[in-house]
């Protein structure tokens, strides 16, 4: 371990042991109640309680989102350890996230189990831009490569966004809100059961005037504005008590201006342009329970639809840019439970990739790929309080062949202390894009990505459940990275016919750091989170002129704290902390885009026992700052908004 990751490890580890024993020594913890074990859904694509799971997963619960008000996705994910953003510009503008200095396209997204990745995309990975919170009630981020069951891309982790599941009796959720720059918000959710059948349906619209996404603190004046509409909906059919079938959608369409290179300068600045994204995600399946609830299996049909288009606005409507992209995957899981404590799961997929992709009209670049698995994996407790896990997968693609990972983890909580040690090794891998393959930069040649990586941890439980710190090292390499390339003349090899340039294998990385988290409630009122990142992610393709240099966009520190009060007459207050440090936009490290602090205020009332009034204010000291070099982020923002439940 370098020195400077054993230096962060004592200094975070000792920050954890003087507030721990700060807060034992409140009489007021003396009295706590154990706390709920968390069940999870990502880590072993079933349900799994956390202390059963060797691998880095985080959970946000619909208390918790609905206790921080926030309206994206990807400004939830920044708070979690080892992720980060980039945004270029305000809400609705191209957002990136980075889990554990991976690249972005090579975390997974899910929304209720389904892939949302874009391979109409260079990289095929996901915008999080267009994604509100919306009525997505749980958010899980499984961190570390998870190639074993989610197969191709997850180098750097998942994120899986669940909606709103369908309830037993009716449910009604609705909320409304208004605030800064004309953003105005309206969502709701019903749910229910009758007979056999049991549903969750929801909508959502956002509107905002926006701000400049070239940043106006550099000279930006025209304000890009966006606009979205979704939807989501869950049900399933019990037709008899062994034998079911699930249909789930999601929607999404969304529009943003954006910025760019006007003439005559063609320097960065405002533009009348407006891009355009509609994404289509579908699930049916058919779930049959055998041996008395020892066999679960499942076989579905899984559908993902993008399409994105850029238009011109001055003078005539013209088209600059069209994708489109579709996946189409077709699954089958098994899970049997071989005896107590012992858990096999198998399955097999087969995923067909479309993609069309034009500029100015030309005529577009098209290309298709299949690729077929099989993956299974053990899940074995041989004593109480050890867990251990370990997986394969093989994936057959048309194009570049096989590729084969394995994973392991283990996990012991001994119950005696409240100690909880993990470690996990796994391996991921990230096929080429169909851009990449097949586009007019494409090179059919490519190899997949490829990663190895491992981690270890303890959480350390006290006083009941009332304080927990943990802290985790992690650690991996990547071989075979795909970079876009110059073909000077002559052009020969993969260059033949690529005078613009093409891709190819010739890039590694490496990333290393630790995690640092911390959780107090001293009193059942009162509720304390903070953690600490530091990510260490860097060039190591040897020969390469930025050899030792940061990959772009990876802070090295990042740190988040939460505190929340719920007072005795039903108000509730809290407050958000963040520091992200400075960062590279670049690859030579020569344009450094420099760190941040923000603080967000947050309060809620119950009016009645139905309907609650909220507030918030975010980036309260009205902080300037960026994400990507010249684009610009929100000020100080003011909100409003009111909550109905039945």
């Amino acid at each position: 371990m370098p020195a400077s990751i054993l230096k962060v490890t004592i200094s975070a580890s000792a920050i954890c042991a003087s507030l721990s024993g700060a807060a034992l020594a409140q009489d007021t913890l003396a009295g706590a109640a154990a706390r709920e074990p968390v069940i999870v859904v990502t880590a072993n694509r079933t349900a799994q309680a956390l202390d059963k799971v060797g691998q880095s997963i985080t959970v946000i619960d619909a208390a918790e989102i609905e206790q921080r008000q926030t309206q994206t996705v990807a400004d939830v994910l920044r708070t979690i350890p080892g992720v980060s953003i980039a945004r270029s510009g305000g809400i609705g503008t191209s957002t990136s996230v980075f889990i554990r200095g991976a690249e972005s396209d090579q975390t997974v997204a899910l929304v209720d189990g389904i892939k949302l990745n874009d391979p109409s995309s260079p990289g095929g990975g996901f915008n999080f831009g267009n994604l509100l919170i919306g009525n997505i009630e749980r958010i899980e981020v499984l961190r570390g490569p998870s190639s074993v069951l989610w197969g191709s891309q997850a180098i750097g982790g998942v994120v899986n966004m669940i909606t709103r599941q369908p309830t037993e009796d009716l449910s009604v959720n609705l909320r409304g809100e208004y605030g800064y720059r004309d953003t105005g918000q309206l969502v709701g959710n019903l749910s229910g059961k009758a007979g056999p059948l049991s549903a969750s349906i929801g909508a959502g619209y956002f509107r905002t005037d926006g701000i400049s996404a070239f940043s106006e603190a550099r000279g930006g004046v025209e304000k890009d504005g966006y606009e979205n509409y979704g939807a989501n909906g869950n049900f399933n059919l019990a037709l008899t008590d062994w034998l079911s079938v699930d249909a789930r959608g999601w929607y999404s369409e969304g529009r943003v201006n954006i910025d760019g290179f006007p003439p005559p300068s063609f320097a960065f600045g405002d533009v009348n342009e407006e891009s355009r994204t509609r994404e289509i995600v579908g699930y049916t399946g058919i779930n049959a329970v055998l041996l008395d609830g020892r066999f679960r299996n499942r076989l579905g049909y899984a559908y993902t639809d993008t399409r994105r288009s850029s238009i011109a606005l001055d003078g005539l409507p013209a088209e600059t840019f069209a994708g489109h992209g579709r996946n189409e995957r077709i699954e089958y899981q098994g899970i049997f439970d071989i005896a107590d404590g012992w858990q096999l799961t198998g399955g097999l997929e087969r995923e067909t990739s479309r993609f069309s992709s034009s500029s100015f009209g030309a005529v577009p670049s098209i290309g298709r790929a299949r690729i077929d698995s099989v993956y299974a994996q053990i899940v074995a407790s041989p004593v109480a309080g050890l867990t251990l896990t370990g997986g394969v997968r093989h994936d057959d693609h048309n194009r570049f062949g096989g590729a084969t990972t394995f994973g392991a983890s283990g996990v012991y909580a001994i119950s005696q202390t409240g100690t909880t040690l993990r470690a996990s090794y796994a391996e991921g891998f990230k096929a080429p894009s169909l851009f990449q393959l097949q586009s007019d930069f494409g090179n059919q040649l490519l190899q997949p990505e490829r990663s190895k990586g491992w981690d270890a941890g303890v959480t350390q439980d006290l006083v009941e459940g009332r304080l927990q710190a943990s802290a985790t090292y992690f650690r991996r390499t990547s071989d075979d990275l795909i970079i876009f390339i110059s073909c000077p003349l002559p052009r020969t090899g993969i260059c033949a016919g690529r005078p613009s340039g093409t891709y190819d294998n010739v890039s590694k990385a490496r990333a290393e750091g630790v995690e640092i988290g911390l959780m107090m409630q001293p009193v059942d009122a009162l509720r304390l989170q903070a953690n600490y990142t530091y990510t260490d992610a860097t060039n190591r393709s040897p020969g390469n002129a930025n050899f030792g240099r940061q990959l772009v966009r990876r802070p090295q520190h990042s740190v988040t704290a939460l505190i929340d009060y719920r007072w005795g007459f039903g108000l509730e207050t809290g407050v958000t902390l963040t520091h992200v440090g400075a960062n590279f936009d670049n690859a030579n490290n020569s344009r450094k885009v420099e760190g941040y602090v923000l603080a967000d205020l947050r309060a809620s009332f119950p009016v009645t026992e139905r309907v609650e009034i909220y507030g918030r204010v975010e980036n309260l000291f009205d902080e300037r700052y960026e994400t990507v070099f010249r684009y610009g982020s929100p000020g100080r923002a003011g909100y409003v908004g009111v909550r109905l439940t039945y």
